[in-house]
């Protein structure tokens, strides 16, 4: 099970949650969304360290360093900043 370490300090484990998004609100974490698709790109966060998966392909601009919870899987243990 790949972690998710915040800048903040929090620490969680990525189990069987949908995606990054879902983890995030799991672990109690303030996040913005509105589409939950990646057509938006309202939750945004950094990607500090590691690497993500998108499920799909987001159509929201994301960039270099960037991406979107709401339709990404982490690939290994990764650091990110939330907005």
């Amino acid at each position: 099970m790949p972690k998710v370490r915040l800048t903040s300090g929090v620490e969680l484990e990525f189990d069987s949650q949908a995606n990054l998004l879902d983890a995030l609100e799991q672990a109690k974490q303030p996040m913005n969304y509105q589409c939950r698709e990646g057509f938006c790109g309202a939750c945004r966060c950094t990607l500090v360290s590691g690497s993500i998966r998108y499920l799909y392909e987001p159509l929201a601009f994301v960039r270099k360093g960037e991406f979107l919870p709401c339709c990404s899987v982490p690939d290994s243990d990764i650091d990110i900043e939330l907005p």
